[in-house]
This record gives structure tokens, C-alpha cells and sequence, in this order.
């Protein structure tokens, strides 16, 4: 499923130059995968592409508010306070993995990776095979997850999501 959501990165890195999944489905088959591997990538495109869509409601900047109504029922969607903390399932941490769960915490503390993006890229790794997902799967997903909101990583983001880090020597 990977190498089929690479390929898709790689040819339609502008969001909204893909075709509908039906069309990139065909163009898929006609590139050589296999079918079971394009079905799997276009469910979990599927999945990101209702996740992106869902954050991507915009708040007013102050809510009106009824006689009696608390700020928080006002609202159904809120910003992340600074103050919160984002605390894993047991579900999470098995499927992800302490190596992928330091790498998403590593991008969240860069601030590179905003809240509402770090829900899409646990959602969609919660999606995704294996047990627990791979590093190199994962920043596939960041990946995808930015280009869902059609937006490039910044080039050093980039080049870590991108660089092969099993021949980086220690210093």
C-alpha cells in the first residue's frame, strides 16, 4: 500500500491535480500495481481525505453565544489549548510504536506539525498495516498528510522525512 501512496505523492504532489479515486484507481492499474494493494491505498486515501476535509472548518473568532450556553458548547470543534497534553491509548501506543510515537512527538515540538494534523497522521496510522507501523511508513504519512491540505513541508521537514537514516553516523 505504501509504495502505491509514494507513487501518488510523487506524481500528483499537488492535491488537487489527483483525479477521483475511480480515475486514479485506472491510472493506478495502468502504472503496474497490484489490485489489492491500489484498493487498500485508495480506502485509506478515502479515510484522509474525509479527516482533512473535517478539520478544515473554519471557527469564527468568537462564537455567539445563547443566554445560559457555555463557551465550550458554543462550539463543536475547538482549538487545542496550549496547555493540553495529548495522551495515547494503550491501542496507539502498541499500533504505532515508541519509535513512531518519539517521531511524532520530535515533529510536534519542532512546530511543524500542528495539533489538528498530528489527530490526521495517529487516524491514519491507526489505518495503516503493520504492528507497529514503521518509521519509514509513518513519514510516508506525514507526507500524505500534508499534501491532503495541500501544503509542502518545509525543506528541512522534508529532508527528514525524505533521508535514509540507517547509514547517519552519530556525532
Amino acid at each position: 500500500m505504501f509504495e502505491v501512496l509514494v507513487y501518488v505523492y510523487e506524481n500528483y504532489w499537488q492535491g488537487d491535480a489527483c483525479p477521483e479515486l475511480h480515475r486514479l484507481s485506472r491510472k493506478l492499474t495502468a502504472a503496474g500495481f497490484d489490485a489489492e494493494e491500489i484498493q487498500a491505498a485508495l480506502v485509506w486515501l478515502d479515510g484522509l481525505n474525509v479527516a482533512a476535509q473535517g478539520t478544515q472548518i473554519s471557527l469564527p473568532a468568537k462564537a455567539p453565544q445563547a443566554s445560559g450556553e457555555s463557551p465550550a458548547s458554543a462550539s463543536a470543534i475547538q482549538p487545542q489549548s496550549a496547555a493540553s497534553l495529548r495522551v495515547y491509548s494503550v491501542a496507539e501506543q502498541v499500533h504505532l510504536g515508541a519509535q513512531s510515537l518519539g517521531f511524532v512527538s520530535f515533529l510536534e515540538s519542532s512546530g511543524v506539525l500542528p495539533p489538528h494534523m498530528r489527530e490526521i497522521v495517529i487516524d491514519r496510522a491507526m489505518a495503516a498495516p503493520g504492528d507497529p507501523v514503521t518509521l519509514d511508513d509513518l513519514k510516508i504519512i506525514v507526507l500524505m498528510v500534508y499534501w491532503s491540505f495541500g501544503e509542502e513541508p518545509d525543506a528541512l521537514v522534508l529532508d527528514e522525512l525524505c533521508d535514509d537514516t540507517e547509514f547517519r553516523l552519530a556525532h
